[in-house]
């Protein structure tokens, strides 16, 4: 582990953002590829891995993202907090304003359900899309934090950064099996539903490069990009991962793999930051 740390350390900070979430996206990929294995998904695992994301999301929020924003801004009291008070609301509102435009579809739910503007779109597109709203503040948070790394904040760490993108490897995990297995159910080829699995992943590099470069451009913003990454997962964790997993009989399961996402996160972060 020592030996990752110090490889991302030599690196360009937007380079090292961005192969840590190529790292993540192809985590995706791997759970995507399931689909090649497994005829079926078993419901109970799926809710349990499901909830697993959940508890790593709101673990990260906290211990890469909300405490360092905290610890680096300026002032004392209300003043300290005020960057991340600011930044949580900003993030959480830009994932509230996506939920509302952009068409798509929660895992585990019908497609009456389906949510943002009305369109015509396949379910597999909309799967698609709601698993890529999970990945946008993902991605985020992780170029945020190498670019707060290399901007020189304290409490912006290297081994805090890659303890971030591993947590987030862990959970997309389950997160490409979440799009492929359902639209192979459907009737998609093998290879479609792959490839839509490992796609909803593909905006974590993206996001992770224009993270890190604003933070390189315009360091004072960090703590509040760092709580706004923060704000983001929360809403997504509120709003989508949780009700995904009571849409069945597996939801004390669910709430164990969250716990269980929670207390690895907590460590990696803990451990390596």
């Amino acid at each position: 582990m020592e030996s990752i740390v110090a490889f991302f350390s030599r690196l360009d900070p937007v380079l090292a953002a961005f192969y840590a979430t190529l790292f993540t996206w192809g985590v995706t990929a791997l759970g995507a590829s399931l689909v090649f294995f497994f005829k079926g998904m078993n419901r109970a695992l799926f809710d349990t891995m499901l909830g697993f994301t959940g508890g790593v999301m709101v673990a990260a929020s906290f211990w890469s993202l909300l405490a360092p924003g905290i610890e680096m801004s300026p002032g004392e009291g209300f003043v300290k907090v005020m960057p991340a008070v600011v930044g949580f609301a900003l993030g959480a509102g830009f994932i509230f304003g996506l939920d509302k435009i952009l068409p798509h579809l929660h895992v585990n739910f019908q497609m009456k359900d389906k949510e943002g503007l009305k369109t015509p779109w396949h379910k597999s597109i909309l799967l698609t899309l709601a698993i890529t709203l999970h990945n946008i503040p993902e991605g985020l948070a992780v170029g945020v934090l190498f670019g707060g790394v290399a901007a020189g904040f304290d409490g912006a760490s290297i081994g805090g950064a890659v303890a971030l993108a591993l947590g987030i490897g862990l959970q997309n995990f389950p997160e490409g099996f979440a799009v492929a297995m359902p639209l192979r159910r459907q009737g998609l080829s093998r290879l479609k539903s792959f490839n839509y699995g490992q796609l909803s992943a593909i905006v974590e590099p993206i996001a992770a490069v224009l993270g890190a470069y604003a933070v390189l451009s315009f360091q004072p913003i960090l703590p509040y990009a760092l709580c706004f990454a923060a704000g983001a997962m929360i809403f997504v964790v509120v709003e989508e991962v949780i009700p995904e997993t009571q849409q069945g009989n597996y939801t004390d399961l669910a709430t164990l793999g969250f716990i269980g996402g929670f207390m690895v996160m907590m460590t990696l972060d803990v451990g390596l930051g």
